[in-house]
């Protein structure tokens, strides 16, 4: 066990696979990052947010 959902980012499928089986494209982690109260670069990024 240890394995995590990823999508493909071609296809949009999701696979637990390493290359994505339909098209061979390579998949990456949905799951949005961890909030940090402490987040060095929440500031920029917000900013960039509003454009």
């Amino acid at each position: 066990m240890g394995q995590k959902i990823r999508k493909c980012k071609n296809c949009g499928r999701y696979t637990l696979r390493e290359i994505c089986p339909v098209c061979g494209g390579k998949p990456f982690s949905p799951n949005p990052a961890r909030f940090s109260p402490k987040d060095p670069y929440g500031r920029y990024r917000r900013m960039a947010k509003k454009g």
